[in-house]
């Protein structure tokens, strides 16, 4: 028996109505989906210790989470975990014609991301959704981490209206004095000093692409050093 045949198994014993753990019996796609985010973020941890044997744990935690979603599709008569395996193989060869068909292999990331774009395109034609005006934020959750959601909102807009429709400020210490002078004076409410922050974040994560930073890994970074530094004052 294969290791993802033996974890299927194991799902289906612990759903069983009758003899399953009642816990697991209970949940539902709502209530299981925090755990699996919670779990993701519980493997980008690991990986940041370096600890292969933590990544390891943590990415069974995390397939346990498409097994148990799986399963209760299944038990939906929605789809199963091989209609999942399939479905995300057909879309991997789909998408990387110059690696499974003859399509000529794109020079820069820029013709990748262009190919991506047109083959996504595509589908939404086959799909009958070609007619439909495309939505250049679609597929971007937005209770994804804050600085994340807003990289890839800025690197939409500038595929779809070009770098000068993203957010723009001309300098971001502009924004930190503004929004720090106004507070001190006291002359700022809740809701202007709020955008000002939110336009000064929109600002880094502008010059943090352009960088090519990722604007989350960078600020967990920074918030890594600062713990260690508090830690380490004593």
């Amino acid at each position: 028996m294969s290791a993802i045949q033996r974890l299927l198994d194991i799902m289906i014993r612990l759903r069983d109505p009758d003899d399953g753990c009642p816990w697991d019996v209970e949940q539902d796609f709502e209530t299981i989906s925090p755990f699996t985010i919670e779990e993701a973020y519980e493997v980008d941890e690991a990986i940041a210790s370096r600890d292969p044997e933590a990544i390891r744990d943590e990415l069974g935690d995390l397939l346990f989470q498409v097994v148990f979603q799986a399963r209760i599709a299944q038990e939906k008569g929605l789809f199963d975990f091989e209609g999942v395996a399939e479905a995300i193989s057909d879309k991997l060869v789909r998408r990387h014609p110059h690696v499974f068909a003859s399509a000529d292999t794109p020079s820069t990331v820029e013709a990748q991301t262009a190919s991506w774009e047109a083959i996504k395109a595509a589908e939404r034609a086959a799909a009958g959704k070609g007619e439909a005006p495309l939505d250049p934020f679609e597929g971007i959750p937005r209770h994804l981490p804050a600085l994340a959601r807003s990289a890839k909102i800025v690197g939409r807009i500038e595929r779809a209206g070009g770098a000068s429709a993203a957010p723009s400020e001309a300098n971001p210490e502009t924004l930190i004095t503004e929004a720090a002078s106004a507070l001190a004076a006291g002359n700022a409410s809740a809701e202007a000093a709020r955008d000002l922050v939110g336009r000064g974040l929109q600002t880094w994560v502008r010059l943090a692409r352009a960088a090519g930073i990722d604007p989350e890994q960078a600020l967990r970074a920074a918030d890594d050093r600062t713990v260690r530094r508090f830690r380490e004052r004593d």
